[in-house]
């Protein structure tokens, strides 16, 4: 995610502070948290594909679904 929009972020989260959100800010709000929230997740997709459980007798299991 670039990081405008994570700069974005933060100043809607200020601005919140100090006076509520318009209709507008709140669904930018919603919608580029949403976009961080997915990039957070694609970036441990990466990670986890490319883990793997190992147990005390040796054995190595790749991380499902399941596991996680």
């Amino acid at each position: 995610m670039e990081q405008s929009k994570i700069d974005r972020i933060n100043e809607l989260a200020h601005l919140s502070k100090e006076r509520a959100l318009t209709d507008a800010e709140l669904e930018e709000q919603k919608k580029l948290r949403a976009e961080y929230i997915e990039s957070y997740r694609r970036n441990l997709r990466g990670i986890l594909d490319n883990t793997v459980i190992q147990y005390p007798d040796g054995t190595r299991k790749p991380v499902t679904k399941k596991n996680r």
